[in-house]
């Protein structure tokens, strides 16, 4: 028989409800578990006596192990390759910034040294978007909620984990039940991460970015949006059919009506397809009525044969120069961090890597600081 995740919350609660043992052992039993991984359930203290041979017949401390963990040569990423229970493999990346650099209000920003955590949700995805190695993919399966906390599980041993990014293999949003979920136990105890530190991205799910305010209040939203009009979107991500762009503006326009909340936008620059200066005055009359964050994305190769090409410094920074002079709009140019390692956006796709050495770097702002 195949055991449940103790991190699948909503399993872990039922069972309990039936044998009648009260819910608050639950965060006991998570704080435990984080401290002493692959622990013997005996060794819990204080549960009652119902709780042990229950745990034994039905859960594991960790369904999952770490297969690896490979440092970049820029000495701020770590990519994991996470094995499943079932077999299958899926990747979480370590980023680390220091949240002191640049300036906030023409000052100096507080903090230091922290650690984001950018995790999968799904094996694979089916969004089929042709600049992102994931999608070669195809989809495999979407994980439980237990099998996304565990990413951070194992992420929590290696670094002191400050954010969570739902930013890697798989969409969010088309597993919406369990990262609703898991977002629900990592704000909770023992985690007790705060919503404004988790994002959620997605390639424009309108149906699920409808109901997504009143399920997890406070939390982040990115918009993978990568082009300012719906034939070039249905180009480069042929979901984006089934999603037109005039829906999904209507969509984003109540989620901030309704959240108050800046909103994310990722866009990745390629070369002759998305970078020029007339899609960056569409893009500025898209958003400018909106409160965003725009994060332009130097394409990331995904292997020789790709049909993109990396915009170049000159174009990237025209481009961000137009979104800010003309429309006002607050634009990044995201630094890129884990190319070497295949662990930068759009290159997560599941391979077995060796150890890798690391050489010093210099530590970068962060995004999820900028809102």
């Amino acid at each position: 028989m195949t055991h449940r995740s103790v991190f699948d919350g909503g399993i872990i609660r039922a069972e309990f409800d039936k044998a009648g043992i009260k819910p608050h052992f639950i965060h006991s039993i998570w704080k435990y578990v984080i401290e002493n991984p692959n622990c013997e359930w005996e060794k819990i203290p204080s549960l009652p006596s119902a709780a042990y041979p229950l745990l034994r017949s039905k859960f594991k401390s960790l369904t999952s192990t770490l297969h690896s963990a490979v440092e970049s040569s820029d000495d701020v990423t770590t990519k994991l390759v996470i094995k499943l229970q079932n077999g299958g493999f899926v990747e979480a990346v370590i980023m680390r910034y220091d949240s002191s650099l640049g300036k906030y209000g023409g000052k100096p920003r507080p903090g230091g040294p922290r650690s984001t955590l950018c995790i999968s949700s799904q094996v694979g995805c089916k969004m089929g978007c042709k600049f992102c190695a994931t999608g070669t993919m195809g989809f495999k399966s979407n994980l439980s909620s237990g099998e996304i906390v565990e990413q951070l599980v194992h992420a929590s041993r290696l670094s002191n984990i400050r954010n969570v990014v739902f930013m890697g293999m798989g969409e969010p949003l088309n597993n919406y039940s369990a990262v609703v979920e898991a977002v629900r136990i990592m704000t909770g105890l023992p985690f007790q991460l705060s919503p404004k530190r988790i994002t959620v991205s997605t390639v424009g799910i309108v149906h699920s970015i409808n109901k997504l305010h009143n399920d997890l209040p406070g939390l982040n939203l990115a918009v993978s949006l990568h082009a300012p009009v719906q034939d070039v979107r249905c180009q480069i991500m042929p979901a984006a059919r089934a999603f037109p762009l005039e829906k999904l503006m209507d969509a984003l326009r109540e989620y901030q009506k309704n959240s108050q909340q800046k909103i994310f936008i990722e866009y990745i620059m390629l070369d002759g397809v998305n970078d020029e200066e007339k899609h960056a005055h569409q893009l500025g009359k898209l958003l400018e009525t909106f409160q965003v964050v725009v994060n332009l994305i130097p394409f990331n190769p995904i292997g020789s044969s790709s049909q993109f090409k990396t915009s170049n410094e000159d174009k990237v920074t025209t481009f961000q120069k137009i979104l800010r002079g003309t429309y006002n709009i607050r634009t990044t140019v995201r630094k890129q961090m884990g190319q070497d390692i295949s662990g930068a956006c759009g290159q997560l796709v599941v391979n077995l890597p060796g150890k890798r050495s690391a050489q010093n770097s210099s530590l970068v702002t962060d995004i999820e600081d900028l809102c």
